[in-house]
């Protein structure tokens, strides 16, 4: 599951304003990182390929403790909260969280980079660049809370390492015999030693906020009582994208659902990273026009009707080695439940920050729709979801238009 994300990155930014961090310097911020390091010492490592002929040059993590990569920048021309009233996700992401894919010399790429950026009213960003080959948000978000909790000299735990622990994926004869590709990946062309996908068209990003009040509205119109939130919000901007892709497209009929392993919550703690929660499932609307669907409907089908790949994923790549190149995320319309993500968890002298974000970047051409917790503090309300879209450029204008005429969500 590592290998089959290879091409993804994961982005994560936080704000704090200056009351908490004032006075802080580039070394106070450094120094947690050695005993971080320690704890996550994959993540200092590089990548290199078996030289085993059995193994067709697997890619592996040498731990040879190279290091993680730390950038320290300064934003003189605007404070937090100016950037925060005018945010531009695109830009937020490729100026304060460090863009760089592995390879094309792999061996020397760091796996992490982690940038700080100085705003002129003395505040701070945190931007995280995370391979995704080291594990899922989850871990990324577990890696910087633990940073947190070191830097205010809170004892950290003692990790259970995977590697010493067997492999308890059940044998299953028919999966062991697949030959069909899962719906839920896309083949690419190999990509080498230069991990960075080539989209057919210009992707583009943008933010909404579903208010706590809006997604209750949201809910209470939709029948079902296994209907979540979550399954509310995919069946909504499934609905209008299948809409706007009228127009340039055939409508999405199959679309893919990442979840969050329920039986690996106990596990968050005591593990180095991996991207064993991830829950890969497919979802599709065979019989239906989505774009004349009720949104009901959609949202029972995604609570009820999907099909679980995740061991389908798994035994193929057993199959293919680890050698073959997959998309995961964009592969056919992906929506990503991050609701659990422990984003505001990550506290700075006991305060929590401003307003807190991730992304994905490499993403197929179907695009992603990542939900999140809500804003805390600033000028924002605060609750509800935040809801992270990665899409062609020319759907972007198309969903910004049926959400704020169909929820009055800008």
């Amino acid at each position: 599951m590592d290998i089959i994300m290879k091409l993804h990155y994961i982005k994560a930014l936080y704000f704090f304003k200056n009351d908490v961090v004032q006075g802080l310097h580039i070394h106070d911020l450094k120094l947690p990182m050695f005993q971080l390091l320690q704890l996550y010492y994959k993540t200092s490592g590089r990548i290199r390929r078996s030289n085993d002929d059995n193994d067709g040059g697997r890619p592996y993590i040498k731990c040879n403790d190279s290091g993680v990569r730390i950038v320290e920048a300064k934003c003189k021309s605007k404070t937090i909260d100016e950037w925060l009233m005018d945010m531009n996700i695109d830009a937020s992401y490729e100026e304060l969280v460090y863009h760089q894919v592995l390879g094309p010399d792999l061996g020397f790429s760091p796996l992490v980079f982690i940038q700080f950026t100085w705003f002129k009213c003395g505040g701070m960003s945190i931007g995280l660049s995370w391979a995704h080959v080291l594990g899922d948000a989850f871990s990324a978000s577990n890696f910087l809370n633990m940073w947190a909790q070191i830097m205010d000299g809170q004892p950290s735990p003692q990790f259970l390492d995977k590697s010493t622990r067997t492999n308890k994926l059940i044998k299953n004869p028919i999966l062991s015999t697949v030959k069909k590709l899962p719906f839920s990946l896309k083949r690419v062309d190999p990509i080498g030693d230069h991990w960075k996908l080539t989209n057919t068209c210009k992707m583009q990003s943008h933010s909404f906020h579903i208010t706590q009040k809006k997604l209750n509205q949201l809910v209470s119109n939709v029948c079902g009582t296994k209907v979540k939130p979550f399954d509310v919000i995919c069946a909504t901007i499934w609905k209008f994208l299948a809409n706007v892709r009228r127009e340039y497209s055939s409508e999405p009929k199959i679309v893919t659902i990442i979840l969050r392993d329920d039986n690996s919550c106990d596990r968050v703690t005591t593990e180095v990273s991996s991207n064993s929660q991830v829950m890969i499932s497919i979802v599709e609307a065979s019989d239906i026009k989505v774009f004349e669907a009720d949104t009901s409907e959609l949202a029972e089908l995604i609570a009820e009707k999907t099909e679980d790949e995740t061991r389908v994923v798994e035994e193929l790549m057993k199959k293919e080695n680890g050698v073959s190149d997959f998309v995961v995320y964009g592969a056919n319309l992906t929506f990503v439940n991050l609701e659990e993500l422990r984003i505001y968890d990550l506290e700075l002298r006991g305060k929590k920050p401003s307003f807190a974000s991730y992304n994905i970047s490499g993403v197929g051409d179907e695009g992603v729709v990542l939900v999140l917790p809500g804003p805390k503090g600033l000028n924002r309300k605060e609750g509800g979801k935040i809801v992270n879209v990665n899409l062609p450029k020319g759907q972007i204008e198309g969903l910004k238009n049926e959400m704020r005429k169909e929820l009055g969500i800008f």
